[in-house]
């Protein structure tokens, strides 16, 4: 089993009476990559400004690569940390600016720039080492600002909203930086942000945030199944035969059967998670309604089965929260 690198143990952060973080606990290991969400306001920077030991927390503690929170320099130096909004050196070329922060860490002249070359190369910005800062893309910045938080090799990284304002190329690009990061390095990193398609690309573990509390954690299908989201697909048969479709389809009574509206020739199936009792899970119910179906001879022209998304569970859980 991998090392545990980041835990938070019942950590809270209050401002008078406003709790920006309250009783938050979660951990993650070596080599993943945890998707920090949550909406405005939840408490998502205010965490990771707290593992990074830029603020002191209000009560709870937490550990980073082993270092106990009360060890606030030990931590600095094995973290790697791209907050939200960054400033770079306009007047400064990208090796300069990696450089200047490579010597911050005490390495040589030869070795920051060697560091430098090594790191612009990591993260695809290898021809761009010797142009200032000014001309760059906010891609190509963010980039730069991920290979800024590697320079002293961490243990945890940090990334707060890295894709927020990029393009789908760009954004494909720091996802694929990011996945990156932890296998080839073994690092763990906690990404914060809104985009929730990259977190069911890239992530291994995610803690959902709303109002400064843990509503759920744990992996993108646990967390999908915890919010009993519901699972759906799409019949289609000959128009003469969608009675018979729905009769057989309606002998398990975890699925519901409607007619798409417009559509005659198609039906609508639905299971909740859980599954119905005759199956073990909505993929295998579904899978049983349409064995049924073609037991009956009827011809089937299309099935599409949609599985529930990351999105549909957080907003399902975040608004149920409010409400």
């Amino acid at each position: 089993m991998a090392n545990i690198s980041v835990e938070a143990i019942h950590l809270t952060k209050h401002y008078g009476a406003y709790n920006a973080v309250d009783d938050v606990s979660f951990s993650g290991s070596q080599g993943e990559i945890i998707g920090l969400l949550g909406p405005n306001g939840a408490g998502k920077t205010t965490t990771i400004r707290l593992l990074t030991t830029v603020l002191g927390p209000t009560s709870g503690e937490f550990s980073i690569a082993g270092h106990q929170s009360t060890a606030a320099t030990e931590i600095r130096r094995c973290i790697g940390v791209l907050p939200e909004s960054s400033g770079y050196p306009s007047h400064q070329t990208g090796g300069e600016y990696l450089r200047f922060y490579a010597r911050l860490y005490g390495l040589s002249r030869r070795q920051a720039r060697s560091l430098s070359v090594e790191l612009l190369a990591a993260v695809g910005l290898e021809q761009w080492g010797r142009s200032r800062i000014s001309i760059y893309s906010r891609g190509m910045r963010q980039r730069l600002g991920i290979a800024r938080a590697l320079v002293n090799d961490p243990s945890v990284v940090f990334l707060d909203e890295p894709t927020l304002g990029l393009d789908p190329a760009g954004q494909a690009q720091v996802l694929d930086i990011i996945r990156t990061v932890a296998n080839a390095r073994d690092a763990t990193v906690v990404l914060s942000t809104h985009l929730l398609p990259e977190v069911e690309q890239v992530c291994s573990k995610v803690v959902i945030l709303n109002q400064g509390r843990v509503l759920v954690s744990g992996s993108v299908g646990e967390v999908i199944g915890r919010a009993l989201i519901e699972h759906s697909a799409h019949l289609r048969v000959p128009l003469h035969h969608v009675e018979r479709a729905r009769q057989a389809l309606m002998q398990f009574p975890g699925l519901t059967i409607n007619q798409v509206e417009g559509q005659p020739d198609l039906l609508r199936i639905a299971v909740e998670t859980p599954g119905a009792a005759s199956a073990a899970s909505p993929a295998e119910a579904m899978n049983a309604g349409l064995t049924a179906v073609t037991a009956a001879g009827i011809p089937v022209l299309r099935f599409e089965l949609e599985g529930a998304r990351l999105s549909d569970a957080f907003l399902k859980m975040t608004s149920e929260a409010v409400a």
